[in-house]
């Protein structure tokens, strides 16, 4: 339960801050004071396992020592000088270079999720061929909540419509098959629609995807999905934008979840673990998108707070550290393992229908019952809750709780944070008896 420090807090701050907070920082009401590796620590002295990593940022966990370190230097030093080069510039340049497939070799700077997607936005629009002047996107896709990241999925605000020039193609939703359809019989016919309507349209400039569908409840592609898509997108002219804010930076057990699916993109959005949630961005692309000279007009990778040395210095060090202790590896490894023990809990309690996911990301989907797969988001709230109370700390949106747990968590910590969340379905499950 949320203890009377963090009550008095919250009720202070109520009476100024706006209303709109994420589902779980208004469900969970805590106040959290520090965070050390994996677990987070509240205003009153209790302690949480964090299986939410941040907003699914803390690679590395809550304040890394060598993160830290390099954001204390760099801060003593400078801050921001627009977009002049930096010597911390040029060595994530080399970085990003060994890290990344070798054809995306050309790098620009940003902020935030949303202004990355923006920036491939611009990139695309600016080389796009004359009559290409359309974007493929997936239903149930997130890429920010900027008015062109919004235009991409049709999503609306109040009685304003911005459906824009984007084309929504069928995303690989299994569970809930919109064509009524199962796989593996159904021909992964959700991928013939996204070809037939995208990839093969003379009007389509490029498809802008997350390779696993993140906001929605890490959504996994079945095999045949993206092969089938992205040779079309390839033969057809159409660029290939993958929005890997989410899983760019190993959290699926491969630097981009493009890697592992067989995917070759055009141009690669990063962001929130990139940089141990610092605010921090990057555009990787191909140097025939990215030094097109359509694409290179003055200012087009400039802004405010992009290139600025101290998101790049917790960028490098991020990275750095991802890279020398083979951490991705490390994210396979403990993936096994959620795997295995997330599969022991969906076999003892019928209130999670689906339980999916990939390296350190997965969804658990709550229904009423298995049957019907009705969305059950009271359920979800409940066992968030409970789980909260016992001291694991997860990501909450509707029926769907996200597990993102930090590449660095031991073995130990991973089994008593599964364990716990364990019993918050047993406590939630029984008292509905």
């Amino acid at each position: 339960m949320t203890g009377p420090r963090q009550l008095d807090l919250l009720a202070r701050e109520s009476a100024h801050l706006a209303p709109g907070a994420s589902e779980e920082s208004a469900l969970g009401r805590r106040v959290f004071v520090e965070g050390r590796g994996a677990v987070l620590t509240d205003l009153d002295g209790d302690q949480y396992i964090d299986f939410a990593a941040g907003t699914l940022t803390q690679s590395l966990g809550h304040c890394h020592p060598e993160v830290v370190a390099a954001l204390t230097e760099q801060a003593s030093k400078l801050w921001n000088v627009h977009d002049f080069a930096t010597e911390g510039r040029a060595e994530l340049c080399e970085l990003l270079a060994r890290l990344l497939p070798e054809e995306l070799d050309t790098y620009a700077f940003f902020s935030t999720g949303a202004e990355v997607v923006e920036a491939a936005l611009r990139a695309v629009q600016a080389v796009a061929e004359p009559g290409r002047n359309r974007v493929g996107a997936l239903r149930h896709g997130f890429h920010g909540k900027t008015q062109g990241a919004r235009m991409l999925v049709h999503w609306d605000i109040g009685n304003q419509a911005f459906a824009g020039n984007s084309v929504l193609g069928y995303s690989p939703y299994c569970y809930r098959c919109p064509l009524d359809l199962e796989y593996p019989s159904c021909g992964v016919r959700c991928a013939t629609l996204v070809r037939r309507h995208i990839a093969e349209k003379p009007n389509v400039s490029a498809l802008v995807f997350e390779p696993v569908l993140g906001a929605a409840g890490v959504i996994v592609p079945p095999p045949g999905y993206w092969e089938q898509i992205s040779d079309a997108c390839r033969e057809n002219g159409v660029l290939l934008v993958a929005d890997e804010v989410l899983t760019g930076g190993g959290r699926t057990g491969s630097f981009l979840a493009s890697e592992q699916l067989g995917i070759e993109p055009d141009l690669v959005t990063l962001s929130k673990g990139t940089a141990s949630g610092f605010p921090f961005a990057a555009l990787a692309g191909r140097s025939s998108v990215l030094r097109h000279p359509a694409a290179g007009n003055a200012g087009s990778t400039a802004s405010t707070y992009a290139n600025n040395p101290l998101g790049i210095a917790a960028a490098r060090a991020t990275l750095e550290v991802v890279a020398r202790d083979k951490l991705v590896d490390q994210v396979r490894e403990l993936g096994a393992v959620m795997d295995e023990r997330l599969a022991e809990l969906k076999a003892r309690f019928d209130v999670l229908g689906d339980v999916r996911g990939l390296g350190l990301l997965h969804g658990l989907e709550f229904v009423r019952d298995r049957e019907s797969r009705a969305p059950a988001p009271d359920i979800a709230r409940e066992v968030y809750l409970a789980a909260l109370d016992l001291g694991l700390r997860t990501a909450i949106g509707g029926h769907v709780i996200r597990l993102a747990p930090p590449f660095t968590i031991d073995r130990a910590l991973l089994d008593e944070g599964v364990t716990l969340l364990g019993k918050a379905l047993e406590r939630v499950t029984e008292a509905s008896r």
